[in-house]
This record gives structure tokens, sequence and C-alpha cells, in this order.
């Protein structure tokens, strides 16, 4: 196996493992070890590839927003109306491979790890204003802007309360009655500035 290629599927499951340790504690009180042991290698070799658990961590959240672009991309493609576009938005946001245990916990971590450093806190404003921009540039082909930017808030608001709800509350609603809830949320919010689609 050439060596880069070999490189590549070790950071990847550095990666996975990263998100499985750290999904399982719920926070970063994890150690590069742990992580190493899970993925099946040594701590020198994770070292290594990544310098500190700090990067690391911020390497697997930059791998679960490449799944997520790469998601919002695929529904999208061959799409060409403004709510196909936002639907698939919504439906990548809780697809099964978002929506994992694992994963959700992960993202409430990103959260907390964004109030202390200034890289995470820049990786988590590069999503926050990629997902805005995304719904507001679709929802102003049906309302006026100012309606558009309130819309797009709410979307937001709903799709990151649920990760949290989730990550914290046992009882919180299943994977597909999320998704059906910000949906209906959309359609009432649209109905009510009379413009009446059908969601996904």
């Amino acid at each position: 196996m050439p060596k880069i290629g070999a490189e590549a599927i070790r950071r990847k499951a550095m990666v996975e493992a990263a998100i499985s340790e750290i999904g399982e504690a719920g926070s970063l009180d994890v150690t590069v070890s742990q992580i190493a042991r899970r993925a099946g290698m040594s701590p020198a070799l994770a070292h290594h590839y990544f310098g500190s658990k700090d990067q690391m961590f911020l390497a697997a959240m930059r791998h679960i927003l490449r799944l997520y672009g790469a998601s919002v991309r695929r529904r999208s493609a061959g799409i060409d109306s403004p709510i196909g576009r936002i639907d698939a938005i919504i439906d990548a946001s809780f697809a099964p491979d978002q929506f994992h245990r694992d994963v959700v916990a992960a993202w409430l971590t990103f959260y907390v790890r964004a109030l202390q450093s200034p890289e995470a806190s820049r990786l988590l404003q590069v999503y926050a204003r990629r997902l805005h921009s995304n719904l507001v540039y679709n929802l102003r082909q049906l309302v006026d802007p100012a309606t558009a930017e309130s819309l797009a808030q709410g979307l937001a608001a709903l799709i990151d309360g649920f990760y949290i709800r989730h990550a914290l509350q046992d009882f919180a609603p299943a994977r597909a009655e999320v998704r059906a809830m910000v949906f209906d949320y959309l359609e009432l919010s649209l109905a009510r500035k009379g413009i009446h689609v059908r969601a996904a």
C-alpha cells in the first residue's frame, strides 16, 4: 500500500475513534491513548499525525462538517426549486450519519470548546455562516429579505436546539419526528406569508 494512502487511512481511523471516544465520554475528557487504542494504533502515531488532542478533535469536527456538506450536495443535486433545496438542507441535518449519538455528543462538545478555543470558534462560525447563507439564498426566492433572514435564524436554531436536546435528554423526539417538526415550522411560517408549499 502506498505510504500516502496508508496515512490517509490511519488519519481517518483516528478521527473516527476520536468521535466515538468523545461521544461515549460526552466531553473532551478522553486521552490520546484511549483514542489511539480504539483505532488500533499507538499514542506516538496519533501525536505524530495530529500533534495534540485538541488538533485531533478539530480534525474530527472538520470530518463531520465535510460529511454534512457532502450530504447536502448529494441531496440537492438536480433540484431546481428553492423549497426543494431547503428540504435537502434540513434532511441532511438529520440524516442518520449526522444524528448518530456519538456525532451529536461531539457537536455539543464542539459548541463548548468554541467558547475556549479561537480555532474551534472560527470553525463553528464557518459552519453557522454557511448554513445561514444557504438557507437565506433559497428563502429569498420565496419571501422578502427580512423574512428570509428571520426564517433562516429560526431553522438554524431548531436544528442546533434538537442536537443539544438529544445530547442531554434520553426522551428527546426520534430523528424522524424531529425532522418532521422542522419541516412543519418551515411550512407554517411560509403559510403565514401566503406561500403554501408541501415539504417532502
